[in-house]
């Protein structure tokens, strides 16, 4: 019997596995995320692995660090209409009180989603910009 390696879902459960051993959001292993999401791009590659693995940067080294992971996905077709891209990037300018540009980036995320969810919560994130903006 040989054994091929990891697959594309076995590493997609390993990174819902460290989320969920996670008690907190704070308390989440993202050297480990960032880890997974290395050896997802290799085996699975796409733009949006790609923006997850950014995000997990920014979490894992600080929102500088993820605006310039997510920099090279601006211009990808694949998320053109993603709305993650622009939140990410918003949340990003956020943490950095990049008010501005953060307000935007909610802006832009906001005309990328229906769902009523996320609508509410990207809402919410732009109102708490705003108050900076003044």
């Amino acid at each position: 019997m040989s054994c091929a390696g990891p697959t594309r879902y076995s590493v997609q459960a390993a990174i819902a596995a460290v989320h969920a051993e996670a008690a907190t959001w704070e308390a989440t292993d993202w050297v480990e995320i960032v880890g997974l999401y290395e050896v997802l791009r290799r085996l699975w590659p796409s733009a949006v692995v790609d923006l997850n693995w950014a995000i997990a940067i920014g979490f894992r080294d600080g929102p500088e660090a993820g605006l310039a992971a997510l920099a090279p996905l601006l211009d990808e077709p694949a998320l053109g209409t993603h709305a993650y891209l622009s939140a990410a990037r918003a949340d990003f300018l956020r943490r950095l009180g990049r008010w501005p540009e953060a307000a935007l980036s909610y802006e832009e995320a906001l005309t990328m989603t229906d769902n009523e969810v996320e609508r509410a919560f990207l809402l919410r994130r732009r109102e708490e910009v705003a108050l900076h903006l003044d």
